[in-house]
């Protein structure tokens, strides 16, 4: 079973030093908890794999802790000037952050990282426990988030300890992500800039560094990043996803257990007065209500991302046989939001309410 530290100086130095020894860490960084493993050290790598047993076509982020450290990982000066100083402007503005760049890489960075494709995914976290781990161990960290393959990020370090507990040798408890779902992942190393995956940085704030970007709006089969494929980060519960305010007021039984996720209190409230009415004097009037929860009372959309894995953890604790989850509105940190929780309907769950309308 994992041993789980705390953030004192002691504990990080110990963590550092068992990363370059080529044992697994998990960390915390902004985003999720991370499962890091020395990227350099290919057995290393393989038990980042093994441990969650993932696909080693899905490739890994390689993390550093300063901007300094990027030339151990990618090689910039494959990339044309004018490419090359659109990198600089983001990394000045944006790092450390929520940004993933995919970037050409450099030859010390072995395939089974890379899923054997020629560029590298790298980021600078911006969380002090993350950068203070990866200083002392003094190598790129390779980390993939911190959950088995397919299933939900971890959020808190007692996450990690459930799912992957006894296939990691150390847990740093930093306590919870702030952002609270994945970075965004913006390939630079391409004819055209185009968002792999849509995460913590809103697509906003990389415009109007560098002008507009394209969006992949599909996932595909064969990963140029992580988080691509179309069934990801998924609860044990079916999830089935409608449109914002529409989940239904009926069609499932006491023999289906299911719980709900709103996106804000006003639309819970809306629903419960919906479903009250429409069951008032019928057979079904003292049926209990399903479980439910709210992503943000407010309808903050920042708070909505720091609880989307938090509170799927939660419903999926209950359990619950499937979640009826409401969209959230498609601006800022939305995108990110209705990719995971598209992701997490899997391809497997082909029930008639997987509606991503």
């Amino acid at each position: 079973m994992a041993e789980l530290l705390s953030t004192s100086p002691g504990d990080i130095e110990r963590a550092g030093r068992a990363l370059r020894e080529g044992l697994l860490v998990a960390f915390p960084t902004e985003t999720v908890y991370g499962l890091g493993a020395k990227a350099t050290d290919t057995h290393a790598l393989a038990r980042v794999f093994e441990a969650k047993r993932r696909p080693t076509f899905d490739p890994l982020i390689v993390h550093i802790a300063e901007v300094d450290a990027l030339a151990t990982v990618a090689d910039l000066s494959q990339l044309a000037a004018d490419r090359r100083e659109l990198v600089q402007r983001l990394i000045s503005a944006l790092w450390p952050g929520p940004l993933t760049l995919i970037l050409p890489k450099q030859p010390s960075i072995p395939d089974l990282a890379t899923s054997g494709l020629s560029t590298a995914a790298v980021r600078l976290p911006a969380h002090p426990v993350a950068q203070a781990l990866i200083r002392a161990a003094g190598v790129p960290v390779a980390a993939p988030s911190a959950n088995p393959f397919g299933y939900l990020s971890p959020t808190r370090a007692e996450h990690v300890l459930k799912q992957l507990g006894d296939r990691v040798d150390f847990i740093i408890d930093g306590g919870r992500c702030s952002v609270g779902v994945e970075s965004t992942v913006l390939d630079m190393s391409g004819d055209t800039i185009s968002i792999l995956r849509p995460g913590g940085l809103p697509r906003e704030r990389i415009e109007a560094i560098i002008g507009p970007v394209h969006q992949i709006d599909r996932s595909t089969a064969h990963p140029t990043a992580p988080g691509q494929l179309p069934s990801h980060y998924a609860p044990r519960a079916s999830l089935s996803l409608f449109p914002l305010g529409e989940i239904p007021l009926q069609g499932w039984s006491d023999s289906e257990p299911v719980a709900c996720l709103f996106f804000d209190e006003a639309s819970r409230s809306r629903w419960l007065s919906a479903y009250s009415r429409l069951h008032t004097g019928t057979d079904s009037a003292g049926s209990p209500l399903p479980e439910s929860r709210v992503l943000s009372p407010s309808g903050s959309l920042l708070e909505a991302a720091a609880n989307l894995f938090d509170l799927l953890h939660e419903l999926d604790a209950l359990g619950v046989v499937r979640i009826l989850a409401e969209r959230v509105p498609d601006r800022d940190l939305g995108p990110a939001i209705n990719d995971r929780l598209y992701k997490a309907r899997g391809e497997a769950k082909g029930s008639p309410g997987h509606s991503s309308t």
